[in-house]
């Protein structure tokens, strides 16, 4: 189930280019539990991405956000709402690591004893008949324990700018880089108080 939740993200994370459609073929793994583990993860991570992305705290801080990271997109190709809709995922990343609510190592732990030969086959269903990028994408992200960087503001920074870096060619000068740690920090100051709310509000959703 949690390398189910997660795969949607490493997918586009392996490859930009990737599109799966797992759930318009719900029937090819119905017969193989491992693999309708897997299927009911990706489901869930659906489903949370929508709630959230249609939620009034969603739209108010990527506005929040928005708003203090303009000077860090001027003359620069990345949108605005693009990179706010990004920092704030990625901020609330952070303060789940920082504050204990997620375990890293214990996530980390789970995608090691996932079953590769089911994943394997789970994506080959889904018509991704060459895995070697992914799994060397799956491998580099487990060795490296990449996680843990998110307990630093400035590797949000890092993270972003090499999100956008896969999009446009050198899309920030290094004194917007600085601009955007520094307004960052001061916008995971003012999430801090009331970020967990989110999360108790979808979890109430799919409880109803």
């Amino acid at each position: 189930m949690v390398l189910g939740v997660v795969l949607p993200d490493f997918i586009k994370n392996a490859h930009k280019d990737y599109n799966l459609y797992p759930l318009k073929t719900r029937h090819l793994f119905q017969k193989n539990p491992q693999q309708l583990s897997i299927l009911k993860g990706w489901e869930k991570h659906i489903d949370v991405d929508q709630r959230f992305h249609s939620s009034v705290f969603f739209q108010q801080k990527t506005n929040e956000l928005k708003q203090l990271i303009l000077p860090a997109c001027e003359h620069s190709p990345v949108k605005p709402f693009f990179l706010a809709h990004i920092g704030l995922e990625l901020t609330l990343d952070h303060l789940l690591t920082v504050n204990g609510q997620i375990n890293i190592n214990t996530f980390y732990d789970q995608l090691i004893s996932a079953n590769k030969t089911a994943l394997n086959d789970f994506l080959q269903s889904c018509s991704l008949n060459d895995t070697s990028v992914f799994f060397n994408f799956l491998n580099s992200f487990i060795s490296s324990r990449y996680l843990f960087s998110y307990q630093k503001i400035e590797n949000i920074t890092y993270a972003l700018n090499r999100i956008c870096t896969r999009l446009w060619s050198n899309p920030f000068t290094d004194e917007q880089l600085r601009y955007l740690t520094l307004q960052l920090d001061a916008f995971k100051n003012n999430l801090q108080s009331d970020y967990r709310s989110i999360y108790d509000d979808i979890e109430k959703e799919l409880k109803a």
